[in-house]
């Protein structure tokens, strides 16, 4: 699933090329929006809002989507190839008088609501990590709500911090020297993690090249999708299980250092 900061990045592109301009064709693939028709409307801004997008248009109206595994948001000039994906993937064409047009491919997510409710479907985020509303004690408060809970199945719960996906939780259970099965009640200094994933979200998101290393010799990632290969700072083979969190049967592998990160160990079967 697209981390924050990748979330915002296609915020921005879309703010960029849409704001300001009418629209002069919207095409909404999805059976219960087929219908739906705002050309003539001025869109007025794509703000994130954790891992979802919302694009406000003239009117009231809000087009929220969300990119879950693979979706994304493309922006094109006059004459240049659409490049994301078979056309069957479309789910959303926006073109505005300013001659850009926004394509969406493979978005799970897309509904059309009233600004005014935009809270009945990110009301129940956390603060935001990349947002106006960040609140690190509000964070940290709903972090340590549950203290048995596995350390990595906290950071992916929406509700404590939105924006952290599977990468960031990998790279902060590192720098943290916990595994991702560690109670996070346990957890020493917790606010310093909160801390980190602030400041490792604000670091990446102008850049599309992630990365949580200090040092431009190492691979941009301490242990996500690493398996196998050297620990950065012990040389143990970084090692991967299934996911720690509460959603089975997703594609979601954590990896972790055996030597550096305290704590317990997935249970395999």
């Amino acid at each position: 699933m697209p981390e924050g900061d990748t979330v915002w990045q296609a915020a921005r592109r879309l703010d960029t090329a849409l704001t300001g301009h009418a629209l002069i064709r919207f095409d909404l693939r999805v059976p219960q929006l087929a219908t739906t028709d705002l050309r003539g409307r001025t869109v007025l801004e794509t703000v994130p809002r954790g891992k979802h997008l919302l694009t406000r248009v003239e009117g009231g109206l809000t087009l929220h989507s969300h990119l879950r595994m693979d979706g994304s948001w493309k922006v094109f000039a006059p004459g240049e190839p659409w490049r994301g994906g078979p056309t069957h993937q479309i789910r959303a064409i926006l073109a505005t008088d300013n001659d850009r047009t926004a394509v969406g491919y493979r978005l799970p997510v897309l509904d059309l609501l009233r600004t005014t409710d935009e809270q009945r479907v990110v009301g129940h985020l956390g603060p935001d990590l990349l947002g106006p509303d960040w609140d690190p004690d509000e964070a940290l408060r709903r972090l340590l709500a549950v203290p048995a809970r596995p350390l990595g199945t906290a950071l992916l719960d929406q509700r404590n911090l939105a924006g952290i996906g599977n990468v960031y939780m990998a790279e902060l259970c590192f720098l943290a020297q916990a595994t991702p099965w560690l109670p996070v009640g346990d957890l020493p200094a917790p606010e310093r993690l909160v801390a980190t994933a602030k400041r490792l979200l604000e670091a990446n998101r102008a850049t599309p090249n992630r990365t949580t290393t200090p040092a431009a010799t190492r691979p941009r990632l301490h242990v996500y999708a690493r398996a196998g290969q050297p620990c950065h700072t012990c040389g143990t083979p970084i090692e991967v299980a299934p996911e720690p969190h509460d959603h089975p049967g997703r594609d979601r592998p954590t990896y972790w250092c055996p030597h550096c990160q305290h704590g317990p160990s997935p249970a395999l079967p």
